[in-house]
Formats: C-alpha cells, sequence, structure tokens
C-alpha cells in the first residue's frame, strides 16, 4: 500500500479513502456488538467501561455533530440525545442509569447518520475549510470510530462469560536470533518528533507541530517486555518490595491487593490468565499486557533500567540514521500491511516477542507498532506550537502530569488510528487498557 494522500491529492482519491475508513470502521463495530445479545449490550460488564451500547450510539451520534451538522450543514437529527451520549457529561460508571437508545433504535440512528453522511461525502469540496481540507474531519471520524472500538474490545475482555470472539493466532518470529541483541544504541543529537498537516493530513492536534527534539545517546529493549521476564519479577517478590514503587503505586497495590497483571492468577506451580472469555497458560514469549504505568516502572526499576522519555520512544520509532529524516512508521512511509504490524483485532493477542521483521526500525527495534501499547516515562504535554482543533477536549483538557503517554498501538488499534506520531495517554492507575511496555537505560 502506498502512503496516503497528500492535500493535493485529486479529490476522488481522499474521497475513496474517507469512504473506505468509514466503511471498515463500521464493520468493526458491528463485529463486535453483533456478536452479543441485547441483554449483554445493556449490561455494564464493569464500572471502567461503559455499557456497549451506550457506544453504539454515542458513535453516530458524533459522526452527525461533525459530519452532518458541522461539515454538511444539515439539520440536527436527534438533537435530544446529544446530552446523553456527551462523554464529559457522564463518567462511564453512570451511564447505565441512563434513557439510553436501545440496540435495535441505536443501530437504526446509526444507519441513518451513515447514509446520509455517505451523501455530504460525495459532494463535499475536500479543500479550503480546515475541516475538509485532505477529507480531514471525515477522517477524524472514522479514528474516533475505531478508537471506541478498541474500547468495546476492552469491554468484551472484562466480560464474564464463554467467548464470543475468535481469530487466528499472530505469526510467530521467523528468524532464529529475532531478540537479539537484547538492546539496541539509539545514537544521540537532533530529530523530527511530531508531523504536520502536509505530511500527515489526518494527524490529530496533539501530534503537531513537527519540531526538532535532542536526545542523548540512549539504549533500548529490542522488543517489549515479555511476560516471561515480567513472571521473574513478580516471582522475585516484586510486588511486595517498596523499593521499586512510586508512592502513589505502593498505595495502589497495597490498598486493591495487587500481585500480578490484570487477568493472573496463579494456580499451583503455574501462572494462567483469562483472555476474551479463555483461560490459558500465560505465554513467556508474548509482550506482557494489562500492566499499568505504576507495574511498568517498577519493572524496569527492579531491572535497573527506566521506562523510555516519549520522545526517545519516537526516536526509536522513526528516526532513519542514514537518512537523518523522521520516517512515519519504522519501516518506512508505506501503510502497515499484515507482514508489518499485528494491528486492528486481526489477532486477538500481541504476537510472541520478536515478530514482524519487516516491521523493524532501521536500527534493528522491533514491535514499535501494534501489540501492545507501551508506556513511556513522559507526561502528556502539548508540543511547542500547539493549537488545539477542531476541540479542546480532544486534547487540550487532559495535558499535565496526571497522564501519561502511550505510543505504538495495540493489536486492538486500527491502521487509521496508528502511526509513529501518534500520542495516546491515560491515568498511571490504568490495567484493563492494551498496555505493555519496554524499557531503556542511558548509554555509558
Amino acid at each position: 500500500m502506498t502512503a496516503p494522500p497528500s492535500p493535493v491529492a485529486e479529490p476522488e482519491a481522499l474521497r475513496r479513502r474517507a469512504y473506505d475508513a468509514l466503511a471498515a470502521a463500521r464493520e468493526r463495530t458491528a463485529r463486535l456488538t453483533d456478536c452479543v445479545d441485547d441483554g449483554e449490550l445493556a449490561a455494564q460488564h464493569s464500572p471502567l467501561m461503559s455499557p456497549l451500547v451506550w457506544d453504539l450510539a454515542h458513535i453516530p451520534n458524533q459522526e452527525e455533530q461533525w459530519l452532518l451538522r458541522a461539515v454538511g450543514g444539515r439539520a440536527a437529527l436527534r438533537p435530544e440525545i446529544d446530552p446523553l451520549y456527551d462523554a464529559f457529561r457522564h463518567p462511564r460508571a453512570s451511564r447505565p442509569s441512563l434513557p439510553l437508545l436501545a440496540p435495535r433504535e441505536a443501530r437504526a440512528y446509526g444507519a441513518e447518520v451513515r447514509d446520509r453522511v455517505l451523501d455530504v461525502l460525495a459532494a463535499a469540496r475536500l479543500e479550503g475549510d480546515p475541516l475538509l481540507d485532505a477529507a480531514f474531519a471525515f477522517g477524524m471520524v472514522a479514528q474516533h470510530e475505531q478508537q471506541h472500538d478498541e474500547t468495546m474490545l476492552i469491554t468484551h475482555q472484562l466480560r464474564r462469560g464463554p467467548a464470543v470472539l475468535t481469530a487466528p493466532e499472530p505469526p510467530r518470529p521467523t528468524d532464529g536470533a529475532a531478540c537479539l541483541p537484547a538492546e539496541v544504541l539509539v545514537p544521540g543529537g537532533p530529530f523530527t518528533m511530531g508531523t504536520s498537516h502536509d505530511e500527515e493530513p489526518w494527524a490529530l492536534d496533539n501530534e503537531r507541530p513537527a519540531h526538532v527534539r535532542v536526545v542523548p545517546d540512549f539504549l533500548i529493549d529490542t522488543v517489549p517486555v515479555t511476560c516471561g521476564a515480567y513472571r521473574e519479577f513478580v516471582d522475585d517478590g516484586g510486588y511486595r518490595d517498596p523499593r521499586w514503587w512510586a508512592p502513589e503505586g505502593w498505595e495502589q497495590i497495597r490498598r486493591h491487593d495487587i500481585g500480578a497483571p490484570l487477568f493472573w492468577r496463579r494456580d499451583g506451580g503455574r501462572w494462567l490468565r483469562r483472555r476474551f472469555g479463555v483461560v490459558e497458560a500465560v505465554p513467556d514469549d508474548e509482550p506482557v499486557v494489562h500492566v499499568s504505568w505504576y507495574e511498568a516502572d517498577a519493572y524496569a526499576r527492579w531491572a535497573g533500567r527506566r521506562l523510555p522519555t516519549e520522545a526517545e520512544w519516537e526516536k526509536a520509532a522513526r528516526y532513519d540514521p542514514v537518512s537523518g529524516r523522521s520516517r512515519r512508521y519504522p519501516w518506512g512511509d508505506a501503510e502497515p500491511t499484515p507482514d508489518h504490524a499485528n494491528l486492528g483485532q486481526r489477532h486477538l493477542r500481541p504476537a510472541p516477542a520478536g515478530a514482524y521483521p519487516a516491521g523493524a526500525s532501521p536500527l534493528g527495534v522491533r514491535q514499535l507498532i501494534g501489540d501492545v501499547w507501551e508506556w513511556t516515562g513522559s507526561d502528556f504535554l502539548p508540543y511547542p506550537g500547539f493549537v488545539a482543533f477542531p476541540y479542546r477536549e480532544y486534547s487540550e483538557v487532559f495535558f499535565g502530569p496526571a497522564h501519561k503517554v502511550l505510543r505504538g498501538g495495540s493489536f486492538a488499534v486500527a491502521p487509521v488510528a496508528c502511526r509513529g506520531t501518534f500520542r495516546n495517554w491515560d491515568l498511571p492507575v490504568r490495567r484493563q487498557i492494551f498496555a505493555g511496555f519496554r524499557t531503556a537505560r542511558d548509554a555509558g
């Protein structure tokens, strides 16, 4: 696949890209909601997450607000439901008590919105207005839906009951030395961090603007930390030793009696985990997942290392030492394929460490895109020259030390919502998300 069209691409190419992105997101939403009955759609499987039926209507409500009203200038279809599906007005734990649309009504609403959106897309001039330029608003809405698809997949992981989702196993490493060397030296010096509208038309506001960062030499793990490596920390008493923990993290594990990653349990002399309704042995060669920032930070301290900064992570993922430029992805500028990365719910687990050699960076770092979100040591902060667009609530209200940055995407992330510049963020206590990490250390 080629890189996405630039802002000066032919309108029909932009229109086709937008149509395909919207269609792929809606197909995935259907897969995640058609596999359970109406009772399960309306149930709250965890106070950490919304009922699936809330997402089922929130997705088209946002699509209506941005693509029918803001872009298309159309009259509102269901203005009375806007407050029900305002994520800032209603915390997740309280959403089951709202008078939400029933599943059939939510699906009908989504279908009607989409039919009208496609009419808007067919007629839109994809230039001039910042929302329309390079079909940005359509790409933003497609990314929004895919992000909710990931949260719905998290809900599927949290629900109790038999498995309702299936997927083939991810590929195993094809070369015997896939995880060697254990770490890679990333040369210090300047590099371009972030991106611009010209380079990445569908990049979101917190990815902009492109700017120069300087980092010293550092070493970073070739692959994410595996379950086997993390188990050594657990078995060594890591969860019982306050030396390794930030004070807030130590308070969390004591208060909630945490002794292993979420969904792990000990059965005699072995560790088991629950994954989408299936109980299985914890695989030693797979990147660890469902750990909080505090757990990742504690492991890194125990190992005599640290979490990489966000700038270090992006340099390891994008910097080409031969050309000196920053690529869109570790492997280059081409869109991801199944040979590059584990994305898009193609598999329901991370691939074993060392998989996807075609997705390695020029320096040889692997699995930087897909498999697991990777916690970094950085707070979520704006780049120099940041401008909120098209609304403050996407990024700006989250800036500050309360949220930590995650990079790289997971097996649950769609390619449209994952690139070398994409920034995710969450509270350091979060464990239900598909997050793991890799470690780093100063060179010398």
